[in-house]
């Protein structure tokens, strides 16, 4: 055995073993740059994303349809006005923004957004994807890809394969909420569905499952779910769940992934910052675990209220793997105490983040951010161990911050090298 860290030294090599750990970044909402403008990039995306619209729309008397019918450059410019010359840029999203903006050497205190938008516009989107993951200090990612996105689905139609820096998951939000709007799509691109689901149904959905798998290459399949969700359940989810999903991700060798807990289109006017949440039934997945041991789930859950609940959970289940601090949960201060109490019911056997990214410069602040407080937990229980008389080393830390950003989904998954 390596020599044990001194007491007072265990925050200093914690902190150095998790900046430089590199992350597999689990779920995000990026693509690879040959998904050409679905690939979100510079600093007027990241003003205009959706967590600082909904904070924008708070702060002014402008309408909905006024905002909307602004171009991109337009809507950032009033966004930068709003919330970061007129009010100090305080929340999450508005410092996450400065974060990016900082690390790539620009001088924030100048609050001139011109220059800002110079820096991107100077740079070509192969290179500036290699220069954002080097920042970020990310080795792979996976996408968020949905078939049923009339934009997505011709790409990979075309040919488009996931690589070792790109990879893939099987978004499935619109066959298990929406069976009827599936249905006629399904029907449109020839397979034979009825829409009753019954027996012929199932094995079209089966069809198409198996068809997209061979055809993405997924690291698994994913649904977002709302707080109402429940199983078993004779919907045309609950359906759709028992006689397709579970017995094709089976055959595949695929894990599910469920986050549940979303509201959609609370206030539609809004769009993508529509979306609310709601406290669920952490049942519905005890059930599925149960029901189907030999599938695997991994699951994350957006409501607050629902994590204590979930872990307990995870702790019933070896087919369960909780993950991330997804959404409304993925501020610091509730970042550190879910972090925190996954620690102490789960141990090291989770994945406690993801980032959820949506434009390519926030994998930098997102995973910046989070670095911080998952090395100060870290400390926190190290000195804890050590004060115990157990030896802390510097390879047991390497091993451990391996294994929590990313090895252990990895090993879960049961995934193959790319």
């Amino acid at each position: 055995m390596t020599q044990p860290i001194e007491l007072d030294k265990i925050r200093n090599v914690v902190n150095e073993v998790v900046e430089g750990t590199p992350i597999f970044d689990i779920h995000t909402h990026l693509y690879a740059p040959g998904f050409d403008r679905l690939l979100l990039w510079g600093v007027d995306e990241m003003l205009t994303y959706h967590y600082l619209l909904a904070e924008f729309f708070r702060t002014t008397p402008m309408s909905y349809d006024q905002f909307w019918a602004m171009d991109r450059p337009a809507q950032a410019d009033a966004v930068w006005k709003q919330l970061f010359i007129e009010r100090s840029p305080l929340s999450e999203a508005c410092r996450g923004v400065l974060t990016v903006l900082a690390e790539f050497g620009l001088d924030v205190s100048t609050r001139d957004l011109t220059s800002f938008r110079r820096h991107f516009a100077q740079q070509s989107l192969e290179k500036h994807v290699e220069t954002v993951f080097a920042h970020a200090h990310i080795r792979s990612l996976i996408m968020t890809n949905d078939p049923f996105d009339d934009q997505e689905r011709p790409i990979w139609e075309g040919g488009w394969k996931p690589d070792a820096q790109f990879q893939s998951a099987l978004r499935l939000d619109q066959l298990l909420n929406d069976w009827p709007e599936a249905a006629q799509k399904l029907a449109g691109w020839g397979y034979k569905i009825n829409g009753d689901l019954g027996e012929g149904d199932r094995q079209a959905v089966r069809c198409f499952l198996r068809n997209w798998i061979e055809r993405m290459q997924p690291r698994y399949l994913g649904v977002s779910l709302p707080p109402t969700f429940t199983y078993p359940d004779s919907s045309y989810c609950g359906q759709i769940i028992e006689h397709c999903l579970m017995p094709v991700a089976h055959d595949a060798d695929l894990p599910v992934a469920l986050m549940i807990g979303v509201r959609r289109g609370v206030n539609p006017a809004m769009r993508l910052a529509a979306d609310a949440v709601g406290k669920a039934d952490v049942t519905a997945v005890d059930h599925l675990c149960r029901a189907f041991p030999e599938n695997r789930f991994l699951a994350t859950m957006l409501s607050r209220e629902n994590q204590h609940e979930l872990c307990v959970s995870a702790r019933k289940h070896p087919n369960l793997h909780v993950f991330g601090c997804w959404w409304f949960v993925n501020v610091p201060s509730i970042v550190e105490e879910i972090t925190r109490e996954r620690f102490e019911l789960l141990g090291l056997t989770y994945t406690p983040q993801h980032s959820d990214a949506r434009v390519l410069e926030q994998l930098i602040y997102k995973w910046s951010h989070t670095r911080t407080r998952i090395a100060r937990v870290l400390s926190d229980k190290y000195t804890d161990l050590a004060h115990t008389g157990w030896p802390v080393t510097r390879e047991d830390i390497g091993r451990d911050v391996e294994g929590l950003f990313g090895g252990n989904f990895e090993q879960f998954c049961r995934l193959p090298t790319m």
